[in-house]
């Protein structure tokens, strides 16, 4: 978790340690496959549902604790999709490898939209980075309870 840069991976040694950050991501990453963006939604899951409360081991982080965790590890969620998206494709999960052709016509277009250059990549790397940040920032703004 240290080398993705997440915060607080470190325990303090007085005081009372914080949630392990992997704990929290995997509240986050449940929520974002359910389709839970609210921090208070979040909240009340692992206090009701048995999924979470399994996968937490019984904690129960509060709306603010979930929020600041979203708000201080940008970055490190980000890195987290990225490698899980190229593990997927290390994996071969991605199917692109394989065509069918059944005998069907098609017709050959290479409109701008169609073709890519490495200058439009990097645009389109650009502008999925900002979609990223705009969903990470619009769950920030969803703690209210």
């Amino acid at each position: 978790m240290k080398e993705l840069g997440f915060k607080k991976t470190v325990y303090p040694t007085i005081g009372r340690p914080p949630y392990d950050p992997k704990d929290l991501l995997k509240l986050y990453l449940y929520g974002y496959l359910n389709r839970i963006r609210s921090s208070g939604r979040l909240e009340h899951e692992a206090a009701r549902n048995i999924e979470v409360i399994w996968l937490l081991k019984k904690l129960k982080p509060d709306f603010k604790t979930i929020a600041d965790f979203r708000k201080d590890n940008k970055k490190a969620l980000k890195k987290v999709f990225r490698d899980f998206t190229k593990l997927c494709d290390e994996w071969g999960l991605f199917g692109k490898e394989l065509v069918a052709i059944d005998g069907t016509k098609f017709r050959a277009c290479n409109s701008k939209k169609n073709n890519y250059s490495v200058k439009k990549l990097e645009r389109h790397i650009k502008y999925l980075d900002e979609k990223i940040d705009k969903y990470i920032s619009e769950t920030g703004e969803l703690i209210t309870f």
